[in-house]
């Protein structure tokens, strides 16, 4: 499969102000081959946005031309809309790799060109020369086009959601709520429950693609919390958090356990320590010592993630979400109480500042290894309470996120 070229300060223009409008796409390069056999292969970027968007799952789909998949698609070019189809399929040959087709667009255009397709809805695929069409003139030209028309209507639609939870939230101004469980995640739990959110383990974001994350404004140090990923054991010298727990853990009551936070800036207690290796592209966890003058040295190799699978996660978990703050008090039946302060709005995450800040030890690590684990949905006792945090200073957010709007209550 040909990788994707790199993107020309044009094309990165138009994807910025597609981005600034909320408005999620994925990209298409049809190369010189893609336009001789008039069809592309549809990238894992692609199947995975069409899937996300309910478009289509290629994996449910059966080989050859009676499993055919044929979606409806605008291609927008300046004051033009070419209304044509794309098709979606898995080939008898070649194993059946998936395949998408715009029929007739590969006749209108040029070798190498990049596009972006939007999913308006799930039945309806907008298509822009990304190389060639410039977005944000369309946009907000006085005169109506079909980009302005399209665009703002799918801008609005992404905004709504918003909307409609500040709404709900908003519902709640100036009341102090009960929370049920004495815990750091209580108001978390609190909230989703006035959301109608039920309690699950889900790494996807929680309001209808918004992430939220509550924190108490009491605790102005507070390190934010980004998203849960384990090492990619795959390539790391230790295999499991069992193996890290054997190696560098310690007894507390009675279980043999590792929990502490890792950074780049110095060892923790157990020598651990993370170290950006930029040139591999890896976040290693390292077990170092350290020498005279403070300078440290490593000793051995421990876990490592692929900063990659990082970047993924935390674009995926933050592309858009509420930073609750709350303020507490204690109610006369010993809970804890809370109520709705600010709501800090942001999307989409920097990812360019995300090695920088974990390299300066603004985001750090938590190593949960051997807790004794909790149900979540029925508060039993199960084996295996593995856990690692990823954490950002509260100080260091708005590097981190950029596009921020706060709502006072």
């Amino acid at each position: 499969m040909v990788h994707m070229r790199s993107y020309t300060p044009f094309e990165v223009a138009n994807m910025e102000f597609l981005v600034n409008l909320n408005i999620e796409f994925t990209q298409l390069q049809i190369t010189p081959t893609g336009i001789e056999k008039s069809f592309s292969d549809a990238t894992a970027p692609i199947r995975t946005y069409f899937k996300e968007k309910g478009v289509h799952d290629y994996a449910l789909q059966g080989q050859g031309p009676a499993n055919k998949v044929f979606v409806e698609a605008h291609v927008l070019d300046g004051f033009r809309v070419f209304r044509t189809k794309a098709s979606l399929y898995r080939p008898v040959t070649k194993k059946g790799d998936p395949r998408i087709c715009f029929y007739g667009l590969y006749s209108r255009i040029q070798p190498d060109d990049i596009f972006a397709i939007i999913a308006a809805d799930s039945s309806l695929l907008l298509v822009i020369d990304i190389t060639r069409v410039d977005i944000k003139t369309h946009y907000n030209s006085v005169l109506a086009n079909p980009i302005q028309d399209y665009l703002k209507q799918v801008s609005h639609n992404a905004n709504s959601v918003a909307q409609e939870l500040l709404g709900k939230l908003m519902a709640y101004k100036g009341h102090w709520i009960n929370t049920t469980v004495n815990a750091d995640t209580g108001i978390g739990r609190e909230v989703e429950a006035l959301l109608g959110i039920p309690m699950n383990a889900s790494k996807n974001p929680d309001y209808k693609g918004i992430e939220l994350k509550s924190y108490r404004s009491a605790r102005p140090n507070i390190r934010k919390s980004l998203f849960s990923r384990v090492p990619d054991w795959d390539i790391s010298k230790l295999k499991s958090g069992r193996e890290i727990v054997n190696k560098y853990g310690y007894y507390s009551d009675g279980v043999l356990r590792y929990s502490n936070t890792l950074q780049s800036e110095r060892p923790n207690s157990q020598n651990l320590r993370l170290n950006v290796n930029y040139p591999k592209d890896l976040l290693e966890v390292e077990e170092d010592i350290i020498l005279n003058g403070g300078s440290f040295s490593k000793i051995d190799d421990v876990a490592v993630w692929r900063l990659q699978n990082l970047h993924e996660a935390l674009l995926k978990k933050h592309h858009e979400t509420f930073w609750i703050e709350v303020n507490t008090r204690g109610s006369a039946s010993g809970q804890e109480q809370f109520q709705f302060s600010m709501i800090e709005h942001t999307r989409n995450p920097n990812v360019a500042q995300f090695d920088v800040l974990l390299d300066q030890s603004m985001i750090t690590v938590d190593f949960l290894f051997g807790r004794p684990k909790v149900d979540a949905i029925t508060g039993a006792a199960k084996k295996g309470g593995d856990c690692v945090l990823f954490k950002i200073k509260k100080s260091a957010a708005p590097l981190l996120f950029p596009q921020t709007l706060t709502y006072s209550f």
